[in-house]
């Protein structure tokens, strides 16, 4: 005896239009963003409280521990690339490359002069890596939908234009690279050595 119940239809297809699709990219990339940034800190998080800072002479146990509970209260002390350091910083610097040499550079890389000078390297000049990382911040905060319509004016203004005016200026970190496409050039610039006071005898 052949089934006469009514089939049950299957589900009806699902059809995301190509705008809506791009704003999806958009938030996906944030998230996987946001989600590096957060291993980043746990990593970082998880090497602090395995490596505990010994207690000075004479300190008791329970205030050491009194001071690790503080500490984890408190959270990272910054997210902040010059803050971070070994692994941590490699991480947060590979998340940094891909959106300079992704978004910044096609989008406001402007031609090479000797009055706007650039350097490919540009990782290895520490000045440059932590006004880009600055930058990048403020462009995450910024171009996310809660920072509401005027966030990328708003980053334009305060963030990007004022990072490009002392990168790219001729006495910027990179004033003695590249001033020439055909002719490129890489010298890291050397800081005032630091000075220190003679201890007392």
């Amino acid at each position: 005896m052949s089934d006469t119940s009514p089939t049950t239809p299957g589900p009806v297809p699902f059809r995301v239009s190509d705008g809506d699709l791009d704003d999806l990219a958009s938030v996906l990339a944030k998230t996987i963003a946001e989600v590096k940034r957060h291993g980043v800190i746990l990593d970082r998080l998880g090497s602090e409280q395995s490596d505990p800072v010994p207690a000075a002479d004479g300190q008791a146990d329970g205030a050491t521990e009194a001071g690790a509970a503080d500490q984890k209260a408190e959270g990272p002390t910054s997210v902040f690339i010059v803050a971070l350091g070994g692994e941590a910083y490699a991480v947060e610097l590979a998340a940094l490359s891909n959106w300079v040499n992704h978004l910044l550079l096609p989008v406001y890389g402007r031609e090479i002069s000797t009055t706007r000078p650039w350097c490919a390297q540009w990782h290895e000049h520490p000045e440059a890596v932590a006004r880009l990382h600055a930058l990048w911040l403020a462009w995450q905060q910024l171009t996310d939908t809660e920072a509401g319509l005027a966030g990328p004016s708003t980053w334009h203004r305060d963030h990007l234009d004022q990072a490009l005016v002392h990168l790219r200026a001729p006495d910027s970190p990179f004033a003695a690279c590249t001033t020439s496409p055909t002719r490129p050039n890489h010298r890291v610039l050397s800081t005032p050595a630091p000075e220190y006071a003679e201890a007392a005898a």
